[in-house]
């Protein structure tokens, strides 16, 4: 009797685990519900094939629901191509069925190519229905009379379905724009030609095609805000005439240094000459004594000559009676 119930208790188990498993392999509410939509699957083929493939059965079966009932007919196969890819299955049958109801005639290779390449599809879809505004950044240009103009630009683009995938992309447009923007602020003769007609720069950059090998067609470029900056013009002369002075001061400095230098030579030179005369006055009472020792003069030739100096010293004084009075005083 013990053993009777152990086995039951062993097929209930075996019983149940089977019927997990076979619910597992064998969604059967998917299966209904895919037959109800007209979506022709097979459970064994397709359904434990998925299960064996690594695909998850509710992701395929439903999307093939949803691409049915929008009259779109998706095969099975490539969607689990693209799942098994790293693509995003749902993101590129909702971006096949906007595309189809728009006519914008999106094939499901090409859809897939941009799903792939990391671009959401669907939002691509969206824009290339709904066209987007995106706004520059404050763009700084100055014009030929030197003022500075700060423009902000609104620009209209949708999105090129043809060139989605390897097109550059908003940033690419953006700085194509504000580069536009700079070139024809820069080519006006005056900032009052930009202020009066502000629409001259919309349509210069809009002439110079700017969306081209990017992933989006722009449709309009709207200057939202054009204001008046700095005097460029101005502030670049002023730093000129302050750097002009600056090198004028510095060969003034150069100059007077070399004067300085020239001057302080020119003193070195007569303390020179003042020294070898010194030192010659200094030989003199030598000479003479000399002189006293060799009998070559006597004591009455030795008077003559101090009043010879004495003479001389007194015509020298009344001649310079200014410089006298200095020596006096000073």
């Amino acid at each position: 009797m013990e053993a009777m119930t152990g086995l039951s208790i062993v097929i209930i188990i075996a019983i149940f685990l089977f019927i997990i498993l076979f619910l597992y392999f064998i969604p059967v509410r998917l299966y209904i519900a895919a037959i109800a939509s007209g979506v022709k699957i097979r459970i064994f083929q397709d359904l434990i094939g998925m299960r064996l493939r690594r695909v998850p059965p509710t992701v395929i079966v439903n999307s093939m629901i949803t691409a049915t009932k929008a009259g779109l007919e998706v095969l099975q196969g490539k969607l689990e191509a693209h799942y098994l890819a790293g693509g995003n299955v749902i993101r590129v049958v909702q971006a096949l069925i906007s595309a189809d109801k728009a006519n914008l005639g999106l094939s499901f290779e090409r859809a897939a190519a941009i799903d792939l390449a990391g671009r959401d599809v669907l939002e691509a879809v969206k824009m290339s229905v709904l066209p987007k505004v995106i706004e520059t950044p404050l763009v700084a240009a100055v014009a030929k009379d030197g003022i500075q103009l700060k423009a902000i630009a609104r620009v209209t683009v949708r999105t090129n379905i043809e060139r989605l995938v390897g097109g550059a992309g908003e940033a690419t447009i953006l700085a194509r724009v504000g580069e536009g923007i700079v070139s024809t602020i820069g080519s006006s003769g005056t900032h009052k030609e930009v202020l009066e007609n502000p629409d001259r720069i919309s349509k210069s950059v809009l002439a110079k095609g700017l969306d081209s090998g990017t992933a989006f067609e722009i449709l309009s470029i709207d200057i939202a805000d054009v204001d008046i900056g700095q005097n460029i013009g101005a502030i670049l002369q002023t730093d000129q005439a302050e750097a002009d002075l600056k090198v004028a001061r510095a060969k003034a400095e150069e100059r007077r240094a070399a004067a300085v230098a020239s001057e302080q030579e020119n003193f070195a030179e007569v303390a020179k000459q003042r020294a070898r005369v010194v030192e010659a006055e200094a030989e003199i009472p030598k000479a003479i004594s000399e002189a006293f020792r060799s009998g070559n003069l006597g004591i009455m030739d030795y008077y003559n000559l101090k009043n010879i100096q004495a003479d001389t010293q007194m015509r020298d004084a009344i001649a310079k009676p200014e410089a006298k009075k200095k020596d006096d005083n000073g």
